[in-house]
């Protein structure tokens, strides 16, 4: 004899936290720090980050994210994204936070970091700078997966986090509908919202391992509440357990009260980077957006030269290109990429050129760390056509064969910010510059912020 089970009654465990978002004061518990999966949950920590990221300059909302085979392949609830599909990075959002779907979320964190463990990683790290202490993150869109795992307490705080780091976002939670770029999607949430006075957000999340969850925030007059339910039954059942609790909360949560938001966390960029090397941290910074000349040094007719040498053994560094080089080949090679754009590889030999002209490092004052080059824009002489004098510098390597091979694999990774321009090692005193020459500075600004997305080290060079 076969019983079947209908989805809906599947148990799963059950925990539930009540929090006054005013305060962080909790009003109700059970269950709350037992570690559960969080299903959807997890895109809140997703789209902060991504909010973090667009508020840090490592990326911006209209920038072109390319979608890789992995995020397309991701299992439903999706948007319907192709491998090779551009999309701008706001189109994902929305449709992270309002349809949730895993396809972009994937997206999200590999524009961002490179590859989504790489992400992960990262969102372990903030979720602990947050205070999320039982929260361990493996994936950015919440499918079941080993030791991907959280708590109610941990998502309350999550939610609150939302609501005051990045309240200019926060009303994404609240649309019915949306435009993500190739369709209208409707929220997931939308029963909720419309049932209960004063809901407007934040996030619902299932798989058959978690149960129904949701984070759920509402406003009456000077009160807000935040409830959380981890394991529901089914979506009505849970949606009524959330409408109890935060009635429970208005009938604690005092009329009056203090606003204590909580203190950002401090912004480190992406703890152990798209190389995986663990308990490495990245700082990220934005773009610097002037170049200034640099005063005297004491007694010297010449511009004090700033630079650091970027020193990486010879052998990590060429594991690591050929792994990343077969990566970028094999994109290159699927129907939806086009490689007419890929520029001819460089000669066998290349000319030894002439000294190395004065070099100009510039910063806006208090701004930049001068021990991170990723925040350097250095500015020397080139002899270019057609008016592109400009281009970018993406690292300094300690052989030939070594810059010229990240050449090749920036090349084929961003082909389209990369449209046109020359790739050029040029040997220095301090090892061998890989270079790209011929472009707008419009162009190398917009090459070197999608390379910083990608954690490269990028910094502009253009006319003196």
């Amino acid at each position: 004899m076969c019983i079947v089970v209908p989805l809906s009654v599947a148990a799963a465990p059950y925990a539930a936290m009540v929090m006054d978002a005013r305060t962080g004061e909790v009003l109700h518990s059970r269950n709350a720090d037992t570690r559960l999966h969080p299903a959807s949950l997890t895109k809140m920590m997703t789209l902060y980050i991504a909010f973090e990221a667009v508020k840090n300059g490592e990326i911006t909302l209209d920038t072109k994210v390319r979608v890789s085979k992995k995020a397309a392949a991701e299992q439903p609830s999706k948007l319907g994204l192709k491998a090779g599909q551009r999309i701008a990075l706001r189109y994902l959002i929305r449709a992270s936070a309002v349809r949730s779907a895993n396809d972009a979320a994937t997206a999200i964190a590999e524009a961002i970091s490179g590859s989504e463990a790489a992400f992960a990683r990262r969102m372990t790290a903030t979720a602990k700078a947050l205070g999320m202490t039982r929260t361990t993150f493996k994936n950015a869109h919440g499918l079941t997966e080993a030791g991907h795992l959280s708590t109610a307490r941990d998502m309350t705080i999550m939610g609150r986090r939302m609501l005051y780091d990045y309240p200019q976002y926060y009303n994404l939670f609240s649309r019915r509908s949306t435009h993500a770029g190739v369709k209208e999607v409707r929220n997931t949430n939308r029963r909720l919202l419309d049932a209960y006075r004063g809901a407007d957000g934040i996030k619902t999340g299932y798989t058959r391992a978690a149960g129904f969850n949701l984070v759920a925030s509402a406003q009456r007059g000077n009160e807000r509440v935040i409830a959380t339910v981890f394991g529901g039954k089914s979506t009505t059942s849970r949606n009524a357990r959330v409408a109890e609790l935060l009635d429970l909360g208005f009938r604690r949560a005092p009329s009056r009260a203090p606003l204590r938001k909580p203190s950002p966390p401090v912004y480190a960029g992406t703890p152990g980077g798209a190389d995986g090397a663990a308990g490495k941290t990245i700082r990220v910074s934005g773009a610097v957006q002037k170049s200034l000349r640099p005063h005297l040094r004491p007694g010297s007719g010449q511009p004090v030269v700033v630079a650091q040498a970027i020193v990486e053994t010879a052998k990590a560094e060429e594991t690591i290109l050929r792994e990343e080089i077969a990566e970028a080949i094999a994109e290159a090679k699927t129907p939806q990429v086009s490689t007419a754009s890929l520029s001819a590889p460089s000669p066998a030999v290349v000319p030894r050129p002439a000294a190395r002209p004065t070099t100009r490092v510039a910063a806006a004052a208090g701004q930049v760390d001068p021990q991170d080059d990723s925040q350097r824009e250095v500015v020397t002489r080139l002899s270019t056509s057609g008016g592109k004098h400009w281009g970018i510098n993406v690292g300094r390597y300690t052989s030939r064969y070594q810059a010229e091979k990240v050449l090749l694999r920036t090349a084929l990774a961003e082909m389209s910010a990369l449209d046109g321009s020359l790739r050029k090692v040029v040997r220095g005193p301090r090892g061998f510059d890989a270079n790209f020459h011929g472009m707008t500075r419009e162009s190398a600004d917009l090459a070197c912020r999608r390379l910083q997305a990608r954690n490269v080290s990028c910094f502009m060079v253009g006319p003196g």
